[in-house]
């Protein structure tokens, strides 16, 4: 290898570096502050129902405006876009953690989700550009699904060391030093693109519908008021996300391509992706809650519980995992990662009121981190592998909608499943523990049952092989990006 090729690839590597951290950023801002609530709530004085909307108002506008973020990098660039996002992530960090009262706090964490959403939605984009070739791609893609997978686990450790060494403003301030190492790296270390430009073309229409329908479906998943108000709101943004599809196949430049889902992995992988991640991430959440609530842990001590699910799938993800890909196929990896995960959230169905965190709780996080390491990469490389080069950011944020969506989907709905099943035990006269532990053994199995859909769709759907070259002529636009 030649001196030159010698630095570029390091080049390469280190700009992978920066991507990851600044995905690592985002993703961490999800989960650190949940254990952090209670400190918040005594503060500045939330009421439990406003609570929420700590951790809401960072999702819908994250949630919403991925699809949007994503066009708005093969349009105008996707490292002005990353930079722009972390920009605005970074100084709405500052702000939330020097926040005084609840309104500047929720204002601000709105603001914070808009910039992670911009900066996240090209990240895919940028790292399949970076990495065109099978093998390295795969590599790249593995780090990359540990920092999605991984990070939820790490935010949690992190927000319990952060909120009981210091206090829970620095679960925010801690965002600002790291936003600003990743900025100055990032002019450093990515190479400026220019996008096919804004005469190329933005459908505004379809942009408002999908961002107000994404954001609306995002806040119905996470609201927790009366089932009418709820069930309205749903048929709203059915509507809306209904009239953004009838925009797009009547549209002249389409926000979104619908010809990208006649390739069989885009659509394969988002169906995958939407099922595993609802189960995964709502078990984490439902782990977090049991060792709390029914094992009796602090908040420190709840974020280390959750330490191996991390080590375990960085072992495979960044290990062996890209490898055994490469050798036996994404399919196979993919099915068999999730059949893993699976028989962790079996275990979990049965953890006793008594139970004990080394016998009953780590060889399901072990389990769970395992399978993860495996069937992430090989999921988003399908959702990704089919987005030609010129479609590659709408692709990267239809990717980041679908893993969003479905983290709050899963999140939402097994929290639902536990909390009435524990409220009708402890109403028919069983003790609170005991029901709690019910609650927590029937959202479990209703986890295992997302994981196994996702497990059937997988092997349904999924096709052996897939690359770039699959995009069907249909979805390549006339316009072409200018040249770097």
């Amino acid at each position: 290898m030649s001196e030159l090729a010698r630095q570029a690839g390091k080049s390469r590597q280190l700009a992978l570096v920066v991507l990851c951290l600044a995905s690592l950023m985002v993703v961490l801002d999800g989960t650190i502050v949940v254990v952090a609530l209670p400190s918040i709530q005594s503060d500045l004085g939330f009421s439990p129902p406003n609570l929420a909307w700590v951790v809401n108002a960072y999702l819908v506008p994250f949630g919403g405006l991925l699809l949007l973020s994503g066009r708005l990098g093969d349009l105008v660039g996707r490292r002005r876009v990353f930079l722009i996002g972390l920009f605005v992530f970074t100084l709405a960090s500052l702000a939330c953690g020097l926040a005084t009262n609840q309104v500047m706090l929720i204002v601000f964490r709105f603001v914070q989700g808009a910039g992670g959403a911009l900066a996240s939605s090209v990240v895919l984009s940028m790292i399949v550009t970076l990495f065109p070739e099978q093998r390295e791609q795969g590599k790249a893609l593995g780090l990359f699904s540990f920092v999605q997978a991984g990070g939820a686990s790490i935010g949690m450790i992190l927000g319990g060391v952060l909120t009981q060494g210091l206090s829970w403003h620095w679960t925010m301030l801690v965002n600002v030093p790291i936003g600003v190492v990743v900025v100055a790296a990032s002019f450093a270390l990515l190479e400026r693109d220019r996008g096919a430009g804004l005469r190329a073309g933005i459908d505004v229409l379809g942009a408002v519908l999908v961002t107000a329908g994404a954001m609306l479906l995002v806040y119905v998943i996470v609201d927790t008021g009366a089932p009418a108000r709820r069930w309205s709101l749903f048929a709203a943004a059915v509507v809306l996300l209904a009239a953004f599809v009838v925009r797009q196949a009547k549209a002249a430049t389409p926000l979104l391509p619908l010809g990208l889902f006649r390739a069989r992995p885009v659509t394969a992988g988002n169906i995958v992706m939407v099922l595993l991640v609802a189960g995964m991430m709502g078990f984490q959440f439902l782990t977090a809650l049991y060792l709390q609530q029914v094992l009796g842990l602090d908040a420190l001590a709840t974020g280390f519980a959750f330490l191996p699910t991390p080590v375990a799938n960085a072992l495979v993800s960044l290990g062996f995992g890209p490898r055994l890909i490469a050798k036996v196929g994404a399919r196979k990896v993919l099915a068999g990662g999730m059949l893993i995960a699976a028989i962790g959230l079996v275990l979990l169905a049965r953890v006793p009121v008594d139970g004990n965190y080394f016998t009953d709780v780590l060889p399901a996080l072990l389990l769970a981190g395992i399978g993860m390491g495996a069937a992430v990469p090989a999921v988003v490389g399908a959702g990704m592998s089919a987005g030609s080069p010129e479609h590659a950011g709408v692709a990267s944020g239809l990717v980041n909608t679908t893993l969003q969506i479905g983290s709050a989907m899963g999140t939402a709905v097994l929290a639902t499943v536990a909390a009435t099943r524990t409220a009708d035990l402890v109403g028919s006269g069983s003790a609170r523990l005991d029901a709690a532990a019910a609650g927590f053994h029937l959202a479990y199995l209703g986890s295992t049952v997302f994981v196994v859909l996702a497990i059937v769709a997988a092997v349904v759907l999924v096709p052996r092989r897939f690359g770039m070259t699959d995009t069907p002529a249909e979805v390549r636009p006339e316009v072409q990006p200018e040249a770097h």
